[in-house]
């Protein structure tokens, strides 16, 4: 635990605090008071996190001093935070990218506390999220095409940043969305990453409502995926390895199952999706995939698979076929994926945590056994 814990805050609150300890003493041979008093002013300023200090070790108390918040910033109070593979992946430092000591932590849900004076648009007691990026250059071509997602000079919220596994967490205001209602604060964090990350395909490919999809991997990716293509009016069919998915899937807006596993089963879909959205990290036959495709069908990486793709070429000059793969979303993208799953009650389905089994909830994740994402809570 840590070393001491901290109240909320208010100027009030330091105010009055600062005249109890002020209060029925002389300056001098006070030595003790004036330190207790730096104390209770300092205490404020500092974050309360959890970080790793080494790669694939284990997330220990941690404070940092944020510093003054910036003009365009805002803080926000961490009421709930999901894990994500990708905390996992900079824990362990798989991408080679990892500063400690780090703190994770990028699917945020909470209330605005400060807010930067050059912030207009988001006011402090909004309840608000953060997702993978906490700022951009704002001059690129894509940032200024409404494409922030694609920024090369774009900030990442774990990435030289400490992110939300924390009380409180800072970022550009441009980066950090409100939640629209009905949208529970529980819910939203695993939106503005997995959410987000499935849901811009669409957006981005003009996905029709009469399209028919397969989706690879019924996991944290793949269940928000099911839930999004149903909703959009497109036939979808989950690929999965575990039979035990199969019933899930279905109820979560599946409308049929195709066993991965399974080489004929695979076969007897050949000619029949306009886009395959791949959620895994896996290596798979992406040749027989691609061969389930449509013509100007689309192979689409959502899931950061790190081996080279080993895939022929003839099938795609011949059907018109494409691979691609995506990012998460522009912050106009996530306002727009908000809306969409308050309209049709689309929310991740969660497990909870208190952030002092933030190494239990690990643990949870790496065993492969979560349903589906895991949420810190306060």
């Amino acid at each position: 635990m840590f070393k001491h814990e901290i109240a909320p805050f208010t100027k009030g609150a330091a105010k009055s605090t600062t005249i109890g300890l002020l209060a029925g003493f002389s300056w001098k041979n006070n030595s003790n008071k004036i330190a207790e008093l730096f104390y209770e002013l300092g205490k404020y300023k500092m974050v309360k996190a959890y970080a790793v200090f080494e790669p694939k070790g284990e997330l220990k108390p941690f404070e940092y001093d944020p510093g003054t918040l910036g003009h365009n910033e805002v803080e926000i109070d961490v009421h709930y935070c999901g894990i994500c593979h990708s905390d996992l992946s900079m824990i362990n430092n798989e991408w080679g990218i990892s500063n400690y000591p780090l703190v994770p932590g990028h699917e945020v849900a909470g209330i605005v506390s400060q807010v930067g004076e050059n912030v207009s648009h988001l006011k402090k007691g909004q309840k608000v999220g953060l997702g993978w990026h906490a700022g951009y250059c704002e001059h690129c071509s894509p940032c200024q095409s409404g494409d922030h997602n694609l920024c090369g000079d774009a900030r990442s919220t774990i990435v030289g940043h400490h992110g939300g596994f924390a009380d409180r967490v800072r970022a550009d205001a441009t980066s950090v969305v409100p939640l629209p209602e009905g949208i529970d604060m529980a819910d939203a964090g695993p939106l503005f990453c997995g959410g987000i990350t499935v849901f811009n395909p669409l957006v981005q490919f003009n996905i029709q409502p009469t399209d028919t999809v397969g989706v690879i991997g019924i996991g944290g990716l793949g269940h928000m995926a099911l839930q999004f293509l149903n909703a959009w009016g497109c036939k979808v069919t989950a690929f999965t390895s575990s039979t035990s998915k199969q019933d899930e899937a279905l109820k979560m807006g599946a409308h049929n199952t195709i066993n991965s596993r399974d080489p004929d089963a695979l076969a007897q879909t050949v000619g029949r999706f306009d886009l395959i959205l791949s959620t895994v990290n896996v290596k798979l036959d992406w040749n027989a995939y691609l061969s389930t495709l449509k013509p100007k069908g689309r192979l689409h990486f959502v899931g950061a698979t790190l081996e080279p793709l080993d895939l022929q070429v003839f099938p795609m000059i011949m059907g018109q076929r494409s691979i691609s793969g995506s990012p998460v979303g522009s912050p106009a993208n996530i306002a727009r994926m908000l809306e969409f799953a308050a309209h049709h009650k689309i929310k991740p389905i969660v497990e909870e945590y208190p952030f002092e089994q933030v190494n239990e909830a690990i643990q949870h994740l790496k065993s492969g056994k979560a349903r589906y994402r895991i949420v810190l809570k306060k």
